[in-house]
């Protein structure tokens, strides 16, 4: 891990520790007001640089993970409604999935199936999305609220609860947060929309709710002074 983070065991370490150790009492506290609004919303938009989309959360549950199942945590995360997905999303945060690192992914939806995927090898990303019937639908959305964790480091693990960032998955839905779709895989790809990163928005029922990863609503500012 410390060779994918870039730096030596020991500074590895220590960061590990610190993202690890936050106050997951008062971060699932914080919590409570987002997953209020997540079951409330119907209509999610993203807008960033390459990225346009739109989608349903309607009737889906949404659930929080405050570090009570794993380490490091915090997001709180439901599904799309299945064939409610339009528009388009290009991601800046590489990962690696069974193996293969990926990078640059970009991905257009039309009616809730990836019709389009590209990235610095589009030829494996389309063998994983046509491993089956399901895997080119969404399975979760999710916003990550850990601001200990600033940078990708390739582990999705610790990159998918960066503060500041979203992150959408391919295939399998969580149990909890069932939207129908049942896949062989669960790709988890994120999107950090804070400014260093190229910034973004994130609006739901036409109400910004963060901009440039930082919460816009006075409810949910107490997520953004978390460290």
């Amino acid at each position: 891990m410390a060779k994918l983070f870039g730096q030596s065991q020991e500074i590895f370490e220590d960061y590990y520790f610190s993202v690890c150790t936050l106050d997951y009492g008062k971060l699932s506290i914080a919590m409570d007001q987002l997953v209020t609004l997540f079951q409330k919303t119907d209509r999610v938009r993203i807008v960033a640089k390459g990225t346009d989309l739109s989608f349903s959360i309607r009737g889906i549950a949404a659930e929080k993970s405050d570090g009570k199942n794993g380490l490091p945590d915090g997001e709180v995360f439901t599904a799309p409604v299945r064939d409610s997905a339009n528009g388009v999303i290009q991601f800046n945060c590489p990962l690696y999935f069974r193996g293969q690192l990926l990078e640059d992914i970009r991905l257009v939806f039309r009616n809730g199936k990836v019709v389009e995927a590209s990235a610095n090898d589009t030829a494996r990303l389309n063998q994983i999305l046509d491993l089956d019937d399901n895997a080119r639908y969404l399975g979760e959305f999710a916003l990550s609220v850990n601001n200990r964790i600033t940078k990708p480091m390739k582990d999705i693990l610790f990159d998918e609860k960066i503060g500041g960032s979203l992150h959408l998955a391919l295939g399998n839905a969580y149990m909890t947060t069932d939207n129908g779709n049942h896949s062989s895989i669960h790709m988890d790809i994120v999107q950090i929309q804070r400014p260093e990163f190229g910034g973004g928005e994130v609006w739901f029922d036409d109400v910004l709710i963060r901009k440039d990863g930082k919460f816009m609503l006075d409810a949910l500012r107490a997520l953004d002074e978390l460290l």
